[in-house]
């Protein structure tokens, strides 16, 4: 286990919704994993876009799923905006707030005054995902972005991952104003790298499923980065990845962690075969079975060409690919 990546690194930022849990649901392995990085000597931190939870609601979330977490191990989106709000305005201005209570604590915190409606003396706008969210605090927003106050968004997914699915998330409502104000807002979370680099500790790897959040934000911020994929985003994605939004490492999901780094490295394995032709990644098994190991030949030789189609040559290949879902 000493070579493992769970003790290669004197930090872990864990992604949550995704990657740790879906909603209510914990994803298998993520406990013990999570526990043998701490019994390693692994700083842990819990890095999320999720607004709607106060760090300590969060915590108290993760220990309910057998997930050992400390208020101060977590790092929210809305933190790091109303930090963004504190460094443009003036103590104690008004701040119409679109999203959950645990965002106007956060704005309270910093020593702003948090309101829902709006009013001339408002200032600025922070918005993060919250259930509630309807039309009449997107019209309170809209009316003040207009009107020229400054607009901060804890993050920008457009999709929250649940045990149902896929779910519209922040950046969703996030399009609605940008449609209806024609301005853009200041992201303060994933994948801007403040959040990131406030969140590491030593040298540090970033774990997530999504690429233009987790990964990217590692990427932004200088930083290794393990893409799992038990959330947003698909082997597909993955080969198509811009240099923005690329993984050092891939894992099935989290127990990928107890694995070396050579081993899950993106890079092209033995067994395997990948040719760029001019349309399409010839496949072919040279004894390989392992499509994981496949789909880190596919990356390395898609990210090098620009070639992301792919075509299975022999048997053994055709399964593969179907397994990664490239192929029906």
């Amino acid at each position: 286990m000493s070579d493992a990546l769970l003790a290669a690194y004197d930090s872990l930022l864990f992604d949550l919704d995704g990657t740790v849990y879906h909603g209510a649901r914990v994803i298998p392995g993520a406990p013990e994993v999570i526990g043998e990085a701490r019994a390693a000597g692994t700083a842990v931190r819990f890095v999320t876009n999720n607004a709607s939870k106060a760090p300590a609601a969060v915590a108290e979330h993760l220990n309910g799923m057998g997930i050992d977490a400390q208020p101060g191990e977590v790092h929210t989106s809305s933190q790091a905006a109303a930090k963004v709000l504190a460094e443009r305005l003036q103590p104690g201005a008004q701040v119409l707030v679109v999203g959950a209570p645990s965002l106007c604590d956060e704005v309270e915190a910093v020593g702003l005054r948090p309101v829902r409606e709006h009013s001339d003396q408002v200032e600025a706008v922070v918005q993060g995902h919250s259930p509630d969210t309807g039309w009449a605090n997107l019209a309170e927003a809209c009316i003040a972005i207009r009107g020229g106050a400054l607009w901060v968004a804890s993050n920008v997914d457009k999709t929250l991952p649940t045990e149902r699915g896929l779910l519209p998330g922040n950046g969703s409502m996030v399009a609605a104003l940008r449609s209806a104000t024609d301005r853009e807002p200041i992201v303060a979370g994933k994948p801007e790298a403040p959040l990131m680099r406030t969140a590491a500790q030593g040298r540090a790897l970033v774990v997530g499923d999504r690429l233009d959040t987790d990964i990217a934000g590692a990427v932004a911020a200088g930083l290794d980065a393990l893409v799992v994929l038990t959330g947003v985003d698909t082997p597909a994605s993955l080969i198509a990845a811009i240099p923005a939004e690329r993984a050092r490492f891939l894992a099935a999901d989290i127990t990928g962690l107890r694995a070396s780094a050579e081993e899950t490295l993106i890079a092209p394995k033995p067994g395997w075969t990948v040719t760029a032709g001019p349309d399409a990644l010839e496949v072919t098994s040279d004894g390989g079975t392992d499509a994981l190991d496949l789909l880190r030949t596919l990356c390395a030789t898609a990210w090098d060409t620009g070639v992301t189609g792919v075509k299975p040559v022999g048997d053994t290949a055709k399964a593969a690919l179907s397994e990664l879902g490239l192929i029906g």
